[in-house]
């Protein structure tokens, strides 16, 4: 079982930034890879970005130069910085694990982006 735990996510004027945190536990036995999706009302949940360990991450194209994914990877723990943020981009972002073929999901935090 791996356990993810989010944290970061709340309220922030457009133009503002936040700082999203997820910390991955338990039986990480294999290189994994570390993402963030996210699911706005009314929406499927859609892609933010992802790092393979070791690797270069891959963004969605709607925020590509805004948020970066960066990793802890001694402490298992990826982060979601975000910045330039967008009325657009409030949603609940969800963490991700890949570990082989089996995905794990955090619980979810909402951002919301607001005057």
């Amino acid at each position: 079982q791996v356990h993810l735990v989010e944290s970061g996510g709340g309220l922030v004027q457009p133009g503002g930034s936040l700082r999203l945190s997820c910390a991955a536990s338990g039986n990480i036995f294999s290189p994994i890879t570390m993402g963030w999706f996210r699911q706005a009302p009314g929406k499927k949940r859609d892609l933010v970005g992802t790092m393979a360990s070791g690797g270069t991450p891959n963004y969605a194209d709607s925020v590509k130069g805004r948020f970066t994914i960066s990793r802890d990877n001694a402490k298992n723990i990826v982060y979601l910085q975000m910045n330039s943020l967008k009325p657009e981009d409030t949603a609940v972002y969800y963490c991700n694990v890949r570990l082989g073929v089996i995905d794990y999901w955090g619980q979810g935090t909402q951002v919301t982006v607001s005057s």
